[in-house]
This record gives structure tokens, sequence and C-alpha cells, in this order.
């Protein structure tokens, strides 16, 4: 199957050109965002019926979110799949619109963000880290979509019928495995989430939200990466099959299970 012809600028304003990736990200945020408002105005969701972060608080910590996606994606990108060729060539660390985003590192920063915003405005920690954990699919969905449409992170050689020929990935057809990524990480999760809060009011248990979605990520990525083509500057770990997305999700999934059997140990406990 060729790659869909897609122009990754989408819109150009003389000098200024707007990526898709831009879009996407932009895109993620404030779907999130809006979901995040009406998780927040909902009162009966959270732990005494009572919601622990307001709208405003929303409002403000949009910023405060896309700093921590943007620093901590590409600070995370660098250091895990790319810090070689960035020392030789420091202002390739800039080229954000090239792409080179890395979860894991969106992760941390996003995290130390949504801990000191919280403690700032007095929101328990935990039911902050739930909201967002919450929203978070929306955003790995536009992400994985823009990749896709950039020709980036293609999966390994495959014969299935809906293997793509990308224009960097040579003259073979790949695995979208960015579009895998997009249902699993994106839509699966996020309706698992869904189901998780309004049916069994997983937010009146701070933490639960957080651990499944930590917990179902991690799956995800680990999953797919047996479809995906490790970044060629790094290439597999161990043998034909380790890659740095296994290894960085590996800890990230015993967290995310962490976070889960504290949540259950605090609520017997209350």
């Amino acid at each position: 199957m060729p790659f869909p012809n897609i122009d990754p600028v989408a819109l150009s304003l003389g000098p200024l050109a707007i990526h898709w990736y831009g879009i996407a990200y932009v895109a993620g945020i404030m779907l999130g965002w809006f979901y995040a408002r009406r998780l927040a105005l909902t009162p009966r969701l959270w732990p005494n019926d009572t919601s622990p972060i307001s709208a405003q608080h929303l409002d403000d910590f949009i910023l405060w979110a896309a700093g921590g996606i943007v620093l901590g994606g590409r600070i995370g990108y660098i250091l895990f799949y790319d810090l070689g060729a960035v020392a030789a060539n420091p202002i390739r660390a800039l080229e954000i619109w090239n792409g080179g985003m890395s979860f894991h590192g969106g992760l941390i920063g996003t995290t130390i963000a949504m801990i000191l915003f919280a403690r700032k405005n007095g929101i328990p920690v935990w039911s902050m880290f739930d909201i967002i954990a919450a929203v978070a699919p929306v955003g790995l969905l536009f992400g994985r979509i823009a990749n896709f449409i950039n020709g980036e992170l293609w999966g390994r050689i495959a014969d299935v019928p809906w293997a793509v020929v990308f224009p960097t990935g040579g003259p073979f057809a790949r695995h979208p495995s960015q579009l895998y990524e997009a249902g699993l990480e994106g839509l699966v999760l996020l309706v698992i989430l869904a189901v998780t809060i309004y049916v069994f009011r997983a937010l009146k248990t701070p933490g639960i939200v957080t651990g499944i979605f930590v917990c179902g990520y991690a799956l995800s990525r680990i999953f797919v990466e047996f479809f995906r083509e490790p970044d060629a500057q790094i290439g597999y770990l161990a043998g034909n099959w380790l890659t740095m997305g296994m290894v960085l999700s590996t800890p990230m999934f015993l967290l995310g299970l962490w976070a889960v059997l504290r949540a259950r140990r605090a609520k017997m406990r209350a």
C-alpha cells in the first residue's frame, strides 16, 4: 500500500509553515483540556461528591501541561534516543518540527509540572494525576496520527494487506505501527478509562485512574514494539527483539501497578 500523499505542512503563511505535527499536539491538548473540564465539573465522580479541581485550575494548568509535554518530550528523546547526534550538532535539539518526541520524557515533564502546580494550588496530588491521566489518551491519539502523517516511527517490514511503503522506509512495505499505537494507547485506553470513571467511579479512589493509565500505556507500548522498527541510531538492545521502548515501559508498568495497589490499600484503610 503506498503512503498517502499528505504534505507535512498543513498551511504556509509567507515564511511561516504550520505543520500537521504541531496542529496535532495543539488539538490533543485542547480536546484533553475540554474533557478534563467536564470531569472537574461533575462533582459526583469525585471523593465525597466534591471535585478537588476547579475549571479555573485547568485553565491555568494548560500552559504548564504544554511546557511539560514539549520540554520533557524533547529532552527525553534526546537523552534516550538521540544524544550522540545532538552532541555532534546541538542545533538539532531545536528542530522539533522534524519530529523526535519521547512519550516517556513527556510523561516525566508533565508529572513534574503536575506536582508543582498541585502543591502551588493546594490540590491533592493523586487527584491531579488522575484527571490528567484520564484525558492523556486524547493527546496520544493525535500525537500518533501526527507521527503517521510525518512518515516517522514506522514499523518493521511486513506482508500484511495493510502494510505501507513509507517515503523514508525504503522500498519495503511496513507495519503502520503509529496507527496501532493510536488505536491502543489512544482510543482503547480512552474508552477503558472512561468506563472505570463513569461506571465504576474510579476517581473516588485517588490513584486508580493513574495506575490503570500507566499500566495500560506500558502494555500497549510493549506490544506494539514487536511491530515497530527501532530507532536507527540505537537499533535492538538485545537479540532481534528488545528495544528502548520496551526497556522504558517495563518499570513504567511496575509503577502503574504500585499506584493501583497503593490506592486500594488507602481505600481499605479509610
